[in-house]
This record gives C-alpha cells, structure tokens and sequence, in this order.
C-alpha cells in the first residue's frame, strides 16, 4: 500500500503540474486526486489493521496514517517499519498468552480475520463510504 499511496501521489503532482503550468486543464488533477484520494484512505485503514494486529502503539498507528500526508512519505517509513522488525510475524488468528491479545480489539481482529470475504466487504464498503462523503464535502480548497 506504500507503494500505490507513493505512485498516486506521483499522479497527483503531475496533473497538478498539468493544469497549472501546462495549462491542460482539469482532467489530471480530477484523475490523479480521485485516485490518490481512493488510494489514501486505504492506506490508513490499512495502516491502522495492520498496526492493531502488530501491537502498535496508538501513536505509532497516527505517524504511519500522517506519513500519507506528506508526498512519498509512506515508502521510507515502511522501509524504517520493516528494519525495526514492526511487520514480523503473521495475522494473529488465534488468542496467545499476550496480555494485548485479551481486548475487545484483538477479539474482533481475529473475528474479522476468521472472515476474510466479510472483512473486505466491510474495508470495501467502508472506502467507498468515506469516499464518497469525501466527495460530497469537495476537493481541498474548494472548487477552482
């Protein structure tokens, strides 16, 4: 998800660089910020799942969602992730003597684990949603 939130945000620079130094029009900006929007949001619900599977700290999970902000951010901070060793292990399925699997939260991150069709869903429907409220406020900045 680093990847595509780095490779839209490319998108989003060059139509921006499109409509206003080229004078291209719209059609960049609408294409690459649709995308890098869409994008964006599933980065940080991806980013807050895979933290509460990991064990994150609420401050950890807020950084790694900040870092989508930031253009090109998203790929040094998973690189810093991965040499920490932060992404080790696989998806908790099953409830070990960790005090930190005994939430409420880790009880419904295995539930939805157990459930993967339902969990994409759910992911789905949630990223369309918040897309189109998103949408429905309008673009950063209001309409040029």
């Amino acid at each position: 998800m680093s990847i595509a939130e780095a490779i839209t945000w490319s998108l989003l620079i060059i139509g921006m660089l499109l409509k206003y130094v080229v004078q291209a029009g719209e059609w960049g900006v609408q294409i690459g910020g649709f995308l890098h929007g869409l994008v964006f949001i599933a980065y940080g619900m991806t980013a807050v799942f895979v933290g509460v599977n990991q064990h994150w700290t609420v401050r950890l999970i807020a950084v790694a969602c900040l870092t989508a902000i930031i253009p090109f951010a998203t790929i040094p901070f998973d690189r810093a992730l991965e040499r920490r060793g932060a992404l080790d292990g696989g998806w908790r399925h099953t409830r070990t003597s960790d005090p930190r699997d005994h939430t409420r939260v880790s009880a419904l991150l295995r539930w939805m684990l157990a459930r993967p069709l339902l969990l994409a869903g759910i992911m789905g429907v949630a990223l369309v949603a918040i897309m189109a409220m998103l949408l429905t406020i309008g673009p950063p900045g209001g309409v040029s």
